[in-house]
């Protein structure tokens, strides 16, 4: 029988102060890992922003040195030295050691802020293996440092958490080592994370960084904030201040080219919310408090359908969103329903309804509102949970977008009209792709759908080693039928160059015969819509002559999958064969038969002729030169493009995807000025001699 084991009052554990972080960090931090140690910067930046935007601070200076070490000074107004009543200890200690204390709990000191469960500081300093806090404040200069979030005096001149630490015994450790200007105040903090509480790979992300600085410069404008890398061989200093606002955020934020302009919506509304307010006796009481909601958004349509839309409560990200992204999603959804609806004659819209997606597509939007004292979930504050939130955005959003769609202004006008038909053109395309769906769902998709006729299809029903090749017109379909293996190798012809999709609409694509043909053999969707397990087709290759409009319809066939099929291009299913320039025959002497090389640029075929010369080797003349793959036979273009054994593939990456769309707006999208200045830059270093005339 199993021995009965005794559970009482002392068998309880009872952790106290900053032990229970130290035991516990997940549930203050989310992690110990990478995300969790950039929390703890974040905590300590965030801090510094509050001042600047209680208009207190300008400059914040972010600094990560060789040490594995971080410092975040300000000049603001600097933690309060002086002593706190209640606990007998200073301002500066009171915060970095006490859980749920600091000027943020309706005291006066701050008025909209995100830090607002007072464990921000005191959490980063218990999981330190060691802190040092600067205050600036009075004239003079004052420190304390932490070990572990004990406050005490680290021995030696040379700041290190390894130093000999000796805890403090009675009364605060707070010492002025030196005196300030009149006038001059700020704060500077410089900490070690306790390597002990985070993993081994837990690192600071440079890129995030950046990322979170220039966001915040664009949140508070004037705001200098600068990051100094000096864990490098050199010091490397990244500065960002915009004197713009969310505007500014939006048009850095835009991928596409603009249907509509950059629209700021601005407003507020008041509401009631009822809270706990400590007494002087220490007791809580239940009261109604009046707030304020301020509400300030930029948004703008693109010509494209991903929708990029940043949150943000007193310049705190909400990256899950919360009730105020639920009001401004239902007020978009309401309004542009409402007036399509008003105008379904006009833009053909039919008894269908608008969807919150269609609405969203394309559109990017900065939306930020100011809250006293507003209510997340949990302390890493990725939602906003006030209720009065979703009301007041919603009906902020709502009026201001309703007298921007229904003003007279002949710029307001045409502008409100483009981005209605974009979204009844969106409603559709979701429509037709739904349809299209079920429709597949009831067929083989190989067996019973009907594919363009030109389609050369291949004999497996299978998707992982089926391959697609889009081939560039007739003649080299004529040649990749006997080239390709009929197993597992499909051909699709293109004719000539397709549809510029940077600047067509989706309608325009959808009713291009090449563009929805390619969409339909490949049969997975588009847009958001697009299914990648359903694609029919494991790899897909671009197979274009090796010359200008070879590369010109491959940006094309790369900017439509960028555009509209990017999950087949994350997924590394998408691919560019690499056809040869030249074919060098070798001769040999006697009885062994002549070589075959094929070369793939022209520095590639000096190189070979050079070898070839300094061995003594004789080639045939002249060199074959391929114009195009309709010249090569059948033998050719399976031995050196289509044959698994010995092509040669280049994978298309996201990024590739991208710099592709990039150059490609750039020398077809609707915008001249850049263009011609690019032509203009780029005749400098033309060379005649590559000029095919």
């Amino acid at each position: 029988m199993a021995q009965r084991s005794e559970y009482d009052a002392r068998h309880l554990s009872v952790l106290e102060g900053l032990e229970a972080v130290r035991k516990r960090p997940g549930m203050y931090i989310g992690s110990t890992d990478s995300r969790g140690l950039m929390h703890c910067l974040w905590e300590i930046i965030d801090n510094s922003v509050d001042e600047a935007l209680a208009g207190y601070a300008s400059t914040i200076s972010i600094t990560l040195h060789p040490d594995d070490s971080v410092e975040v000074s300000d000049d603001g107004r600097g933690i309060p030295v002086d002593v706190e009543p209640r606990t007998g200890l200073s301002g500066l200690e009171v915060v970095f050691t006490k859980l749920h204390a600091g000027g943020k709990f309706g005291g006066g000191s701050y008025n909209a802020v995100g830090g607002l469960h007072g464990v921000g500081a005191s959490v980063v300093n218990a999981l330190s293996a060691r802190l040092d806090a600067k205050v600036t404040r009075g004239g003079k200069v004052h420190q304390l440092s932490f070990r572990r979030g004990e406050p005490g005096t680290f021995a030696g001149s040379r700041a290190t958490p390894d130093a000999e630490f000796s805890p403090a015994e009675k009364g605060s450790p707070l010492e002025a080592v030196g005196k300030a200007k009149r006038g001059v105040t700020g704060t500077t903090i410089r900490y070690w994370a306790d390597r002990h509480i985070f993993t081994p790979d837990a690192r600071f992300d440079d890129e995030e960084l950046v990322n979170r600085a220039r966001q915040t410069a664009f949140l508070v404008p004037g705001l200098r904030i600068t990051i100094r890398d000096e864990r490098g061989t050199e010091a490397v200093e990244e500065v960002f201040q915009f004197d713009g606002g969310i505007s500014e955020f939006v048009d850095h934020l835009t991928p596409d080219a603009g249907v509509t302009d950059i629209w700021r919506i601005q407003g507020h509304g008041g509401f009631t919310e009822r809270i706990p307010v400590l007494e002087d006796d220490g007791k809580s009481q239940m009261q109604d408090v009046e707030r304020d909601c301020e509400v300030d958004i930029a948004l703008r349509w693109g010509t494209g359908y991903e929708a990029t839309v940043r949150s943000f409560v007193n310049i705190i990200a909400t990256p899950k969103g919360g009730t105020h992204m639920s009001g401004f999603e239902q007020a978009l959804l309401k309004t542009l329903r409402k007036s399509v609806e008003a105008n379904a004659r006009k833009l053909k819209a039919g008894n269908d309804k608008v969807e919150k997606d269609d609405v969203l597509a394309g559109l990017t939007a900065v939306v930020t509102v100011r809250i006293a004292e507003p209510q997340f979930e949990g302390q890493t504050k990725e939602i906003l949970g006030t209720p009065a939130a979703r009301q007041i955005v919603t009906k902020v959003v709502s009026k201001e977008l309703e007298a921007r769609l229904n003003s007279t202004k002949r710029a307001d006008k045409q502008q409100a009209t483009t981005l209605m038909e974009k979204v009844v053109a969106e409603m559709k395309s979701r429509i037709s792709a739904r349809q299209h769906k079920e429709t597949q769902r009831r067929k083989n998709a190989l067996e019973n759908s009907s594919m363009p006729a030109k389609l050369v299809e291949c004999r497996s029903k299978g998707v992982e080693d089926t391959e697609l090749f889009i081939v560039e017109g007739d003649s080299a379909l004529g040649t990749a039928k006997l080239a390709r293996s009929s197993d597992y190798q499909a051909l699709l012809p293109i004719r000539g160059k397709i549809l510029n999709v940077q600047k067509a609409s989706i309608a325009d694509m959808l009713s291009n015969a090449e563009c929805a043909a390619l969409l339909q053999v490949i049969g997975a969707g588009s847009g958001r819509s697009f299914d990648l397990e359903a694609a029919r087709y494991g790899k897909v290759v671009l197979m274009t002559d090796a010359d200008v409009d070879g590369a010109h319809i491959r940006t094309l066939l790369l900017t439509l999958f960028f555009r509209y099929m990017r999950p087949m291009i994350e997924a590394g299913r998408v691919f560019a064969a690499v056809p040869p320039l030249h074919r060098v025959e070798v001769i040999h002497s006697g009885r062994k038969a002549n070589e075959i090389r094929y070369t793939y640029s022209e520095a590639e075929l000096n190189h070979l002729l050079a070898d070839l010369e300094s061995k003594g080797l004789r080639y045939k003349e002249p060199i074959q030169r391929y114009k195009g793959l309709g010249e090569m036979d059948a033998d050719q273009l399976s031995e050196t493009t289509m044959d698994p054994a010995y092509r040669s593939l280049r994978r298309i990456r996201v990024e590739d995807a991208e710099a592709a769309e990039r150059v490609f707006d750039l020398l077809m999208g609707s915008v001249v000025a850049p263009r011609k200045d690019f032509i203009i830059e780029g005749s400098k270093a033309l060379d005649k001699e590559r000029i095919d005339a």
